[in-house]
């Protein structure tokens, strides 16, 4: 796995979230900001992330070209808003952070999105890419079964509150992770 000093040489050259789609064409942004305006956290998830206490970089690896990240990364955008004192997101394109990229493959391949969890001296914590499970089960439904959606088509809203959800419950994992680790709990004493 990347150790602290190439992942904080990664973060550091990585964008924000409105800096990296805007960084697409015309076409693109449109995609990113649709689903952008869509993806709304409960009052329940937006009160769980708010309550995070440790600083977590998140990067993600992503394309402005990529179905899946337009699909997910503003889901994703949205929970770092929810506490953006303890979540700082960054984004970077796959093929320019092709070292990277190559240290993180799943499944033999370059998967993006690929959302790296890193504790605040950015030591890894956790990886989750390419699809939460809701969007595999989705998909899986959808190109396994009887028929298969046109590229493009729209997110049903049930299928998007899943992945939130699952999104979700990976940010808090990779939070919970941080405070209970006696290495971080030594060094804030609690």
């Amino acid at each position: 796995m990347v150790n602290a000093e190439e992942l904080k040489s990664h973060f550091d050259a990585a964008k924000p979230y409105a800096a990296y789609v805007s960084s697409g064409n015309p076409s693109q942004q449109e995609s990113w900001r649709r689903i952008y305006e869509q993806a709304i956290l409960t009052g329940e998830q937006r009160a769980l992330v708010a309550a995070f206490t440790r600083r977590m970089p998140v990067l993600v690896l992503s394309g402005v070209w990529c179905g899946d990240c337009v699909q997910q990364c503003p889901l994703i955008a949205r929970i770092a808003e929810a506490n953006p004192g303890m979540i700082d997101l960054r984004f970077v394109d796959r093929d320019e952070h092709s070292e990277l990229a190559d240290q993180v493959m799943i499944c033999g391949g370059h998967r993006v999105p690929t959302v790296i969890f890193m504790a605040e001296d950015y030591e890894f914590v956790s990886l989750l890419g390419d699809r939460t499970l809701s969007r595999y089960r989705a998909i899986a439904a959808r190109q396994l079964g009887p028929s298969c959606p046109l590229p493009g088509a729209p997110v049903p809203p049930e299928e998007m509150a899943a992945t939130m959800q699952d999104w979700v419950d990976e940010f808090e994992r990779a939070h919970l992770l941080l405070r209970l680790s006696p290495r971080l709990r030594q060094r804030h004493g609690d």
